[in-house]
């Protein structure tokens, strides 16, 4: 949540600046500013509303400077202001910094610094930062040191955060100390770009901006400082002092972060699963010996198979993609496995065998309770891997092994392709899983046939989105929903409403369809539509008996089934074909018809399809 970006070096930095905020948009649009040095000046522009909105400002109203810092909000304190917008001032325009994460203790620091004759202008936790380091700046030109000194600057923000309790992503410039960056971080992304053309450098909440000006990035860790300069770029570690920094390479192309023509990311990112499952699927697949590859787990099949249990833990999206997988690998490896948030777990302290291993489920990798629900079960000596899709992310670095998704940059906030990748992988672990066990040779060719051919069929299912168009036109206007499927179409249910809150605001609740008349029957009338995911399979029957129970009830039904179900026809006012493919695998093909309702809903009630209001597409907070 939030964005930030910063540059030093010879262009101009508004220029780079804004272009990075707009790249960083998803991950908080409720204001946005940026501060930009020149000789001995600092100039600030912020407002509250988009970045657009501080582009129109930039341009009326011109700063210059080729050192500058920016950022775009998600607020967690404070009103969406323009006052309350970063860029925020330290002491009387000493210090300015931008600003990730919470800072838990602020209440307390204020009124310190208060104390201490701050006066603060915001009602941000911010602000706090801003004025701590001042504070401690001058503290140490008192004691005689040099004010334009990189190792006074870096001392004093150094003696700040060791104050703070929470998280934090802070960059900051010094209005008296030129052409030089500092940035902290503890538990709040921040990457730094090493420019190759020229001496620059670029820093960032995450490595989009880079996209066009550099491929080569460093990663800063929790506990670590940056001196950041046009030609060169120190790390200082809080208590071991002066680091090496590991430098790694993107592989992103400017392709992946454009709109095509598309017009938002949502529905570009909806039409791009057939390729980000043919990414996930390449080069994991052992034909010879029925079975999947990975290359990342770091453990031999002998210790995998004294693998007893197993705990999916996630948020949101990727919660729901856990739960396909507890299906999958009881199914499959035979393997009790439990699907925990990962903001509960990261709380509780529930029995666990040294034999169980923790997946950490996550698409930006930057999940903060994700990230602290892993780190919890590490200290307790659990076997903990990642399964995600951001390349270099703390979750990825920190986990023991694990699995990337390769599904490319995710930048609508409601996520689609990252599912369905994600799912695509849990498949993959548990054929794996599986052969390492009991599961046949036989079963796992049928297995590795079937989802070889799924890009294809995804390919096909998207072929209902002017049909799911036609149904939101009808129903656009109806504000509760109920979701109903059962087996592995219960979490596609759970994600389809999530969908359809998340961007529509509509209030939608998915269940098992089973479930529904212990209580949410009573929510059916003609005003409340029932999506029913009901493909062929084992409990087909069941689920239609439900179905049938809404209908008597004189509520609508929209149906998700295969193809050449006639039977549905007669019954459900709404019926959207899918492939029919194997039970296990049909969360890949139910999913996204209700991608594209909520696609469809959102769009004719005239909402933000990617920016959805409260949202933000990186929750590095808790």
């Amino acid at each position: 949540m939030c964005g930030i970006v910063g540059y030093v070096g010879f262009r101009p930095a508004p220029e780079f600046l804004i272009d990075g905020l707009r790249r960083l948009e998803y991950r908080g649009y409720d204001s946005a500013g940026i501060a930009v040095q020149h000789c001995d000046e600092i100039g600030i522009r912020k407002r509250a509303g988009r970045v657009e909105e501080l582009a129109k400002l930039v341009e009326a109203n011109p700063v210059e400077g080729s050192v500058g810092i920016g950022h775009t909000r998600w607020a967690t304190h404070g009103e969406t202001t323009d006052i309350n917008s970063h860029p925020h001032v330290g002491g009387n325009g000493e210090v300015v910094i931008v600003h990730n994460g919470v800072i838990e203790n602020y209440v307390k620091l204020r009124e310190q610094l208060q104390t201490l004759g701050y006066v603060f202008r915001t009602t941000t936790d911010s602000e706090i930062i801003a004025h701590m380091i001042c504070h401690y700046w001058l503290e140490q030109i008192k004691l005689g040191e040099d004010p334009e000194s990189h190792e006074t600057c870096l001392k004093a923000i150094q003696l700040s955060v060791a104050r703070f309790k929470g998280t934090y992503g802070v960059v900051a410039i010094f209005r008296d100390i030129p052409d030089v960056i500092f940035a902290a971080r503890m538990g709040s992304p921040l990457v730094i770009g090493i420019g190759k053309i020229r001496n620059e450098h670029f820093i960032a909440s995450d490595a989009s901006p880079f996209v066009g000006y550099t491929n080569e990035v460093v990663y800063i860790n929790d506990h670590e400082i940056a001196v950041i300069t046009a030609d060169r770029m120190d790390l200082h570690h809080q208590e071991s002092g002066k680091t090496t920094p590991s430098i790694h390479t993107l592989d992103q192309v400017s392709s992946d972060i454009d709109l095509g023509d598309f017009e938002h990311y949502m529905l570009k990112e909806i039409f791009e699963q057939p390729e980000a499952i043919e990414n996930c699927l390449r080069g994991r697949i052992d034909e010879e010996s029925a079975t999947a590859r990975f290359g990342g787990l770091n453990l031999t099949p002998r210790e995998l198979r004294q693998i007893d249990r197993i705990i999916f833990t996630a948020c949101g999206t990727s919660w729901h993609a856990g739960l396909v997988g507890e299906y999958l690998f009881e199914e499959f490896a035979r393997i009790p496995t439990e699907v925990e948030y990962a903001s509960e777990l990261r709380y509780r302290n529930p029995p666990m065998s040294e034999d169980t291993m923790v997946f950490a489920i996550t698409q930006s990798g930057e999940t903060a309770d994700t990230l602290a629900a892993m780190r919890e079960c590490k200290r307790k000596g659990h076997k903990s891997m990642a399964i995600c899709n951001v390349v270099g992310s703390t979750i990825a670095r920190e986990a023991d092994g694990g699995i990337y998704l390769h599904a490319g940059p995710e930048i609508g906030v409601a996520s689609t392709k990252a599912f369905t990748s994600q799912v695509t992988a849990l498949t993959l672990l548990a054929l794996y899983f599986g052969r390492i066990r009991d599961l046949s040779y036989p079963a796992g060719k049928r297995i590795i046939k079937m989802l070889r051919a799924m890009p294809e069929l995804i390919q096909q299912t998207l072929a209902c989105n002017d049909h799911v168009r036609d149904v939101a036109e009808r129903y656009f206007g109806f504000n509760n929903y109920l979701y109903m499927g059962r087996l592995y179409n219960f979490p596609v249910a759970l994600e389809g409403a999530l969908k359809l809150k998340e961007i529509s605001y509509i209030h939608a609740e998915g269940y098992p369809a089973a479930e529904m008349k212990h209580g949410p029957i009573a929510l059916v009338d003609e005003q409340t539509p029932s999506v029913f995911v009901v493909p062929h399979g084992g409990i087909y029957p069941k689920v239609m008996s439900n179905l049938e129970e809404v209908k008597a009830r004189r509520g609508p039904v929209i149906a998700i089934a295969c193809e050449g179900d006639h039977r549905i026809s007669d019954l459900a006012d709404e019926v959207i074909f899918v492939p029919d493919v194997e039970e296990f695998l049909q969360p890949l093909v139910t999913s996204i018809p209700l991608q594209l309702l909520s696609y469809h809903v959102a769009v004719l009630r005239g909402c933000n399809v990617d920016r959805p209001r409260n949202l933000a597409k990186s929750v590095t907070v808790e």
